[in-house]
């Protein structure tokens, strides 16, 4: 469509492929199906309007900021539903597989055992802000990227959200919760027995639970998370994305956000949020998705209006070629 850029083309069929999913295999376990499918409708209406409107008028700020930063705010949103969505195939949560699959590998639990291991409170909160950095690392090198080039911007921002809409798409098909199952924090969802029973403890040492990032990230899954989204950790797949932005054109704080991200994908597990063989999975996840959504960008990316976008004069070949130093 006229106006249209990579993004915006992976944003909608996003959407518009999960309203199908919606309406076609819904069950009982959404028994609000026709407000969420309404939502979709509304939100595909309202991404295609706010193009427009910014194509066909002199953007101000506020409007050339939400053109093209739009997908970032949908990203809570969007995982947030994929916990409503989730039980469509599967009735029931696959965690004692994956708790299986990890035994079988590690001959242990290690999402329970690391921090059973290392539960002194400056450790936990070294692991716990590293976790935590995760949503300063995403907007961070998004603004950063806004304010220098728009070309690296759309970049960033395409491979970024391709990744992360993958990701939803699998936690809506599969649905695991993480290590935090073994301590019930998901209501109304208990192991089986057997698989209980491959824990050491169902508590956290109370050394660790005084910690204040303990807490914040405490407050954040309360409020924010979408159970079952677990494999693969997003947190170590966008993770690794935002390092790949950040050693292609944001070279100064490369090798302190590459040691920052690899203590983030040690706390995915050390903070009991994910299984090791979630985070395998993330790995495998960025390997794959990162190449893809490169070439997808590139294949697909749309120069004419890049540049009209940024209004600084500089070409398509300049602003690949023009990193930070």
């Amino acid at each position: 469509m006229k106006n249209y850029t990579f993004i915006d083309y992976a944003t909608q069929a996003y959407m518009a492929l999960v309203a199908l999913l919606i309406l076609f295999f819904h069950n009982d376990t959404i028994p609000h199906w026709p407000r969420l499918l309404g939502e979709h409708v509304a939100g595909l209406v309202t991404i295609h309007c706010l193009i427009q409107v910014h194509a066909r008028y002199r953007p101000g700020n506020v409007l050339d900021f939400l053109r093209h930063f739009y997908p970032v705010l949908l990203y809570t949103p969007f995982f947030i539903e994929t916990g409503a969505l989730n039980r469509m195939f599967f009735r029931d949560y696959l965690d004692p597989v994956v708790i299986h699959w990890e035994q079988q590998l590690f001959g242990c639990q290690p999402s329970v055992l690391f921090m059973e291991k290392l539960p002194w409170l400056p450790v936990s909160e070294l692991f716990y802000i590293c976790y935590f950095s995760y949503y300063v690392m995403i907007g961070g090198v998004g603004i950063a990227l806004f304010l220098r080039s728009r070309q690296q911007f759309f970049h960033y921002i395409s491979v970024v959200s391709f990744l992360f809409y993958v990701c939803y798409l699998i936690y809506i098909a599969l649905p695991v919760i993480g290590s935090r199952a073994f301590f019930r924090q998901v209501e109304g969802y208990v192991l089986p027995g057997a698989a209980q029973q491959l824990a050491v403890t169902d508590t956290y040492p109370e050394s660790v639970q005084a910690g204040v990032f303990f807490q914040i990230m405490k407050w954040v899954y309360r409020v924010f998370e979408a159970p079952g989204a677990a494999l693969p950790s997003s947190h170590v797949a966008v993770a690794l994305c935002t390092v790949y932005f950040s050693f292609r054109y944001l070279r100064p704080i490369r090798c302190v956000h590459l040691a920052i991200a690899c203590l983030l994908c040690l706390s995915t597990f050390y903070c009991r949020y994910h299984y090791v063989v979630d985070v395998l999975a993330g790995l495998v996840t960025a390997a794959a998705l990162i190449p893809l959504g490169n070439w997808l960008y590139f294949k697909f990316r749309r120069p004419d209006l890049e540049e009209t976008a940024s209004g600084a004069g500089m070409t398509k070949n300049e602003a690949h070629l023009n990193p930070v130093e």
